[in-house]
């Protein structure tokens, strides 16, 4: 019976036509915000754990934090439900229903609470029969859930992939983001076609999916765990040509949350997560207890300077540019532009295990920053300002095992201010014999 609903919903969608979801105004830059699931998975038990349950109670808290803590203030607009917030049965007329236990007060009633507080509603739906968790799906319901998205008011939402066939998901996720637009209401559509898709052994059709989806995955979730963000980091740098192109303003390539302030990674490797995600221009989807979460952790997640490198208005992803024996460099074009010459966020990623701080130096030519007119540097996370820096400048820095360095390099409209030497503070930095030189391949040692 699905399967004849979703091809009668099929044929009603293309006799009608499509809304191109890309018109929906939406995710000009990497949508902010929270998302439950990392951190608080599917615990539905609020008779033992009433404070950490996927309940209302939590998305309301959490709802005032993201206000009262300053990550608002710092762009952080969205509160995710995720998985495991509904009913396991649907309502009499086939509609979906929030566990009467949890969300007592209804999905409509939340969605009012976090617009109350300034913020956007988000939700989670699977293009399947269930949900990953075991929720019902909205297969055979496509229109009907869209519809009830559009009433309560839902701001974004993120469709999953369990228990559909991926050869069907072409045609199904325009579909139901068709319904969606026809709520008249916007929402940030989030998909997991291409991931699932890829599971399979099936060649996303990237045209299709950046043209119906506001923002997509397409590797692995993210675990609390530095080989899990390496392993996303590694995907993303040795899939590069084929991802980057498809990221931009309004669609975007989504390498899954921020678990800054859990459990599974150090302080550097915090700093490295928040810094690879600004140059990958990823939406920023914090996954942690905000109630306990360390100053040191936080003041990552609120580095403005890092967020407007991700929210940079020109939405060009950026590439990894340089790898060679753990060491590996990250480059993305953004604002200000100079004539024909962009400025850069560069990021020094130490991938070592060896226990040292270990010292890399280049000159900004090398790093392909050749504007006449010079740049301003700055780190991003030590907050320290170099002046404005010729092409032949070599910079040299200090990356700390599992940590990163970041640095912005603004170019300048003209060259009448004093250039300044590229030097840092002993404790910090340090030089290095060897420096980078451009080859054929791209960077290498000599």
């Amino acid at each position: 019976m699905c399967q004849l609903w979703l091809l009668i919903g099929a044929v009603i969608f293309y006799l009608s036509g499509s809304v191109d979801l890309l018109d929906n105004g939406l995710a000009r830059t990497p949508p902010m915000g929270w998302l439950a699931w990392e951190r608080f998975r599917c615990n539905t038990d609020c008779k033992n754990d009433p404070d950490n349950c996927i309940s209302e109670k939590l998305f309301r808290t959490m709802t005032d934090l993201v206000v009262s803590q300053g990550y608002a203030a710092a762009g952080y607009e969205y509160i995710n439900v995720d998985d495991c917030w509904l009913e396991k049965e649907r309502g009499p007329r086939g509609q979906l229903m929030p566990d009467r236990q949890r969300f007592p007060s209804g999905m409509k009633s939340l969605s009012d609470y976090i617009h109350d507080k300034g913020l956007k509603f988000g939700i989670y739906q699977d293009f399947g029969n269930y949900t990953c968790a075991g929720y019902p799906g909205i297969l055979g319901y496509l229109q009907l859930d869209a519809d009830t998205f559009g009433s309560w008011d839902v701001d974004y939402v993120k469709l999953d992939g369990c228990y559909a066939h991926p050869s069907e998901m072409d045609r199904g996720y325009p579909e139901f983001g068709y319904y969606l637009n026809q709520t008249g209401k916007s929402m940030v559509y989030s998909c997991s076609w291409p991931v699932y898709q890829i599971y399979a052994g099936m060649q996303p059709n990237y045209s299709s999916i950046v043209h119906h989806c506001n923002l997509w995955r397409n590797f692995d979730d993210i675990q609390d765990s530095w080989d899990s963000v390496q392993s996303i980091i590694d995907y993303y740098g040795n899939n590069q040509d084929v991802i980057v192109p498809n990221g931009g303003p309004g669609h975007w390539n989504d390498p899954d949350m921020l678990i800054i302030g859990n459990f599974g990674l150090s302080y550097e490797q915090s700093k490295t997560q928040m810094a690879i995600w600004a140059i990958l221009a990823a939406p920023l989807l914090m996954s942690v207890d905000l109630r306990t979460i360390r100053p040191e952790y936080k003041a990552i997640l609120q580095n403005k300077k890092i967020i407007a490198v991700d929210q940079d208005p020109l939405g060009i992803q950026g590439r990894r540019i340089y790898k060679h024996k753990g060491i590996e460099i990250w480059s993305r074009p953004i604002t200000p532009l100079f004539q024909n010459y962009f400025s850069y966020a560069i990021a020094f990623v130490n991938r070592r295990t060896d226990g040292t701080p270990s010292d890399v130096a280049v000159t900004l030519k090398e790093l392909g920053l050749v504007s006449p007119t010079g740049y301003r540097v700055e780190d991003l996370y030590e907050d320290v300002d170099y002046g404005v820096l010729t092409s032949q400048t070599k910079i040299k820095v200090k990356v700390n095992p599992s940590g990163v360095v970041i640095l912005r390099a603004d170019v300048q409209p003209d060259f009448n201010r004093r250039v300044q030497i590229f030097t840092t503070p002993k404790t910090a930095f340090s030089p290095l014999n060897q420096v980078f030189q451009v080859r054929s391949n791209g960077f290498d040692f000599t």
